[in-house]
């Protein structure tokens, strides 16, 4: 039992299945970003809440957020409605969102003075917020669908803390990896550890999958990549919680622009590794094998084309994937906030239709 409710037997595990390469009678999916600001719904909550920064720390708005894109579309999976800055923020960085400017940080780190003193925060303490967020959601699914907790990887979260925010260039932060490695690997040291802290709270209060959101791991070099991203990706990946409440709880690893490195991916650990639009999901399929399942890719530009067009980049991702175990459909990054709702439908519609035909004309391979 947990804090509140009782477990109960899960009514679609299509997308927990999937993820664990195990067969299935259709693709399932979720959305990247599926709660959001394409949905009138959603920003009429977040007008009631007056900022998103209090819809985020506010369970029942966050709740209410999480199930909107679920009371529209038969979706596979909630995720939980969050922002990975909140890490950071917990961590004493000031998080604030400026109108028109996204995210920003009132105290980045650039003194080694602050970066030695850096400590993880206690998730149950500074972000109890997000584990009441988590035990109110699965309250609300009532079973009907797994419900995804997340973060952002070390590295992209510690961009945000460097350069104060968004960035066109990451000066600040290649700077750093460039001329003082030594403090760059201090703070990944630091979210590492607070992100396993992190993520395995979320499980403990009922998060069934979790994701590492790699969104900047994409912008370093190869070697960069494995030494500043994957390797404490790896290291999160072992630390996570693997079964509660005797089912295995799946994780998914996505890094954007990372498809030039999957095979490494593929190897740290993770159930399931997301792709973004530009890797061919049947490519990929065949570099990594069956050694983690696949989620992804349709580009969230294709939702602004006609219904017809939304249902052949659906039959096309489908059909390059092939009647195989282990492929999770979704968007290859967020969904635009000028999508129209209904295109959503015709998405969802699709996948599920298409792959459903899939399966009883050809028998899996």
């Amino acid at each position: 039992m947990f804090d509140g409710y009782t477990m109960s037997a899960l009514k679609n595990d299509t997308f927990l299945r999937a993820l664990l390469r195990q067969p299935t009678d259709y693709t399932p999916l979720w959305l990247m970003r599926q709660a959001g600001r394409y949905l009138p719904e959603y920003n009429a909550t977040r007008a009631r809440a007056g900022d998103f920064l209090t819809l985020c720390k506010t369970p029942d708005l966050a709740t209410e957020v999480t199930l909107q894109p679920l009371a529209r579309y038969p979706l596979d999976a909630a995720i939980l409605f969050s922002d990975i800055l909140t890490v950071p923020d917990a961590m004493g960085l000031g998080l604030y969102f400026a109108q028109g400017e996204g995210p920003r940080f009132e105290r980045p780190l650039r003194d080694e003075w602050e970066i030695r003193d850096l400590t993880a925060p206690d998730p149950n303490d500074k972000l109890g917020y997000v584990m009441d967020a988590v035990k109110s959601i699965r309250r609300a699914l009532d079973g009907s669908v797994p419900l995804i907790g997340f973060s952002g990887s070390p590295y992209t979260l510690a961009c945000y803390m460097v350069e104060g925010g968004g960035s066109d260039d990451y000066r600040h932060i290649k700077t750093m990896l460039y001329s003082r490695p030594d403090l760059l690997h201090r703070i990944l040291e630091v979210n590492t550890r607070a992100v396993i802290d992190y993520l395995n709270a979320q499980i403990e209060a009922g998060a069934q999958a979790v994701m590492i959101f790699d969104s900047w791991g994409g912008s370093l070099t190869p070697h960069a990549y494995r030494e500043f991203s994957l390797s404490y990706m790896e290291r999160i990946v072992a630390g996570l919680i693997k079964e509660r409440d005797g089912r295995r709880v799946p994780s998914i690893v996505f890094t954007k622009g990372g498809g030039n490195w999957l095979e490494a991916i593929a190897a740290i650990g993770a159930d399931a590794v997301g792709l973004d639009w530009s890797t061919d999901i049947g490519e990929a399929r065949r570099r990594v094998g069956d050694k983690v399942a696949l989620q992804g890719n349709l580009d969230p530009c294709a939702l602004h084309g006609t219904p017809d067009a939304i249902r052949a980049e659906v039959a096309h991702i489908l059909n390059g994937y092939g009647n195989h175990p282990g492929h999770v459909f979704n968007l290859g990054h967020g969904i635009s906030q000028f999508t129209d709702p209904d295109k959503v439908r015709v998405l969802v519609e699709a996948v599920h239709s298409q792959s459903r035909a899939v399966r009883a004309a050809h028998p899996s391979t």
